[in-house]
């Protein structure tokens, strides 16, 4: 799958001018309220029309100066914030609505087993929980056979409960449908578990994109991010299960003893490693209660306004990020290209950022 999109559109007081591309897997757009993340998809769901435009899905031109492909001719799936399904049909109903655009109906009985929605099918919407509504709404979105699936904040109206509840469908979602999926979101632990490219936004612009991986462990990223959301994400492979509630995964530095690891041995999850639970030291550490210590190397050192620097580091060829104070990178004479060792506490990485996938290899990053 190959999108492209470059296109500007001006509002009262507020000006969009931006240009990325998406291929297969998970690509997030990721920016704070009023940065057009809402704006791109309904351009490229043709909900929009945009003063200028192109936009392309694996070589169809959706927009440019001299076309506009409806909506309906477009083979988008849009999964919206608030489900918007048929309140006076049940759920198999508004399964069925899908039919009308070209509806997988061989592969019915896979959604509505991928999604858990069996139960629900004689239901109408007014009965369901908001988890249960979006897992609908996905279901119907999918079975229009969509060739991009674009799902604008759909965990947004949740709680937290609700949204660990739908987060474990959206991971089965990605691995086992194959459907190239754009997602919005404002929220950096539903983007770190589930993106696999990231397109940051910032005053209507692309502030940077690239591979998941590389941007959450960018210094100039923190900023954008937030300076207590920020953090690396390192794929790791669960090795085993101690008596005592640790688990013993494998990174590419070492290996992280860790709490809450929920997936089997021989699976690979992914771990946020938040920036501000990263602890340096400049000597192999003795004596500390914390054990998880792996040997880096600073590639970057970034300072800002604040009295804080976010240090890019290279652990075995995985991208990690410290935050530390401006004063610890003068006193320990931080310097790029300086080997030292990062900290991670065992207690410090929540169950909840930790993300399982699958017992095969990951899949390769954009």
């Amino acid at each position: 799958m190959s999108l492209s999109v470059a296109l500007s559109h001006r509002f009262e007081g507020f000006s969009l001018d931006v240009a990325f591309e998406a291929g297969p897997g998970v690509t997030a757009l990721f920016g704070r309220s009023g940065s057009g993340k809402t704006t791109i998809v309904n351009a490229i769901a043709g909900l929009l029309r945009p003063d200028r435009a192109q936009i392309t899905l694996n070589g169809t031109v959706f927009n440019d100066p001299e076309t506009f492909r409806p909506a309906h001719n477009r083979r988008v799936g849009y999964v919206f914030q608030d489900a918007r399904l048929f309140p006076h049909l049940t759920v198999a109903e508004n399964l069925d609505y899908a039919g009308r655009f070209g509806a997988r109906a061989s592969g019915r009985p896979h959604i509505i087993d991928l999604l858990g929605i069996g139960d629900l099918l004689q239901r109408r919407p007014s009965t369901l929980s908001g988890g249960e509504k979006q897992r609908v709404a996905l279901g119907r979105a999918l079975l229009s056979d969509p060739a991009l699936l674009l799902m604008d904040e759909p965990l947004a109206a949740l709680d937290g409960p609700r949204k660990s509840d739908i987060l474990p469908y959206l991971d089965r979602l990605k691995s086992d449908t194959g459907v190239p999926i754009l997602y919005v979101s404002h929220a950096v632990d539903e983007v770190a578990r589930l993106a696999d490219y990231m397109v940051l936004l910032a005053d209507g612009k692309v502030a940077r994109s690239g591979p998941l991986f590389e941007v959450m462990a960018d210094p100039a990223a923190v900023p954008l991010l937030g300076v207590r959301e920020a953090g690396a994400v390192l794929q790791a492979k669960v090795t085993a299960h101690g008596p005592d509630g640790l688990s013993t995964l494998k990174v590419a530095a070492g290996t992280l003893n860790l709490l809450g690891v929920q997936a089997p041995i021989g699976t690979h999850v992914r771990l946020r490693v938040l920036a501000q639970d990263v602890l340096l030291s400049l000597e192999m550490p003795q004596g500390l209660s914390a054990q998880n210590i792996l040997p880096v190397t600073i590639t970057a050192i970034r300072t800002g306004d604040g009295p804080g620097a976010a240090i890019a580091l290279d652990a075995g060829g995985d991208a990690l990020l410290a935050r530390v104070t401006g004063r610890a990178v003068t006193s320990m004479g931080l310097q790029q290209g300086q080997k030292l060792f990062a900290i991670i506490k065992a207690t410090s990485v929540a169950q909840e950022a930790i993300s399982g996938g699958s017992t095969s290899a990951p899949a390769p990053q954009l």
